[in-house]
């Protein structure tokens, strides 16, 4: 109901939560009893989620409920080459829950690559070239879900700090290189911009983390947020890109730990 991407665009993750879990849509719009999911996951939504849809997610952490979120607090466009916010509640609802993303593009000097199209006299060709807005994470919390994972590949994800009480434990599982930096949007992408150390003055930010405790009334809930919203969505349509095996396992492990 927010832009969300369909199931059939996590083809790889719901293959793989296929085989166990029965995985239903869920709209907040639509009153009902949300205790009988296990887990409830909302991914990459791209509007504005009203206050009453909020409302709902509240109490069912009230009762107990155990959420992953994988959202954009920034994004990256290839066709304007630019970087900007965006907004969908999500950050100020977080904020509330003792979790503050940044708003900001983590870079990191760890990162992938992008294909530049490129010409020489008559021919034309492709040139990859480094992108720090791509972070390749490959540090990692010593924690169920990230057990066995080598490297995880993000795209234009946010800094997150915990800034909750003792009522609350937060475990950070996703961490940038110790050459990292952030980007404050909007960002104009120079392909041509020759990186150096200045650029990645901070080291190991946090880009996705466990928060557990009474986040809402009295009971033990768990929330699990990634600040990439792509990261496990392969796309729509007959081309859907092939997504990193550990992307796909970093998903699956959280909705499989939260399910217990």
């Amino acid at each position: 109901g927010h832009g969300e991407p369909s199931q059939g665009a996590l083809q790889q993750a719901m293959s793989s939560l296929d085989v166990l879990y029965d995985v239903e849509n869920v709209d907040l719009s639509t009153p009902g009893n949300l205790q009988g999911y296990g887990a409830i996951a909302m991914v990459a939504p791209t509007d504005t989620i009203p206050p009453e849809h909020f409302d709902v997610l509240d109490e069912y952490l009230a009762s107990g409920g155990k959420l992953f979120i994988a959202f954009n607090k920034v994004r990256g466009n290839f066709s304007t080459v630019r970087g900007e916010s965006v907004y969908t509640g999500l950050a100020k609802w977080l904020t509330n829950k003792g979790l503050s993303v940044e708003n900001s593009f983590a870079i990191d000097a760890n990162c992938g690559t992008v294909g530049v199209q490129q010409r020489a006299g008559r021919m034309n060709f492709t040139t990859q070239i480094s992108f720090p807005y791509l972070p390749r994470i490959k540090e990692f919390a010593d924690h169920p879900i990230t057990s066995g994972l080598e490297e995880v590949m993000l795209q234009f994800a946010s800094p997150v700090n915990f800034i909750g009480d003792t009522t609350l434990s937060f475990t950070p599982l996703l961490k940038t290189s110790e050459k990292s930096g952030t980007q404050t949007p909007p960002v104009f992408f120079d392909i041509n911009k020759k990186w150096g150390d200045n650029d990645f003055p901070l080291s190991g930010l946090t880009i996705g983390g466990v928060l557990s405790g009474n986040i809402v009334g009295n009971n033990k809930s768990t929330l699990i947020l990634i600040t990439d919203g792509d990261f496990a969505v392969n796309g729509e349509g007959k081309r859907p890109k092939q997504l990193n095996e550990d992307n796909v396992n970093l998903f699956v492990n959280s909705i499989e730990w939260l399910s217990d």
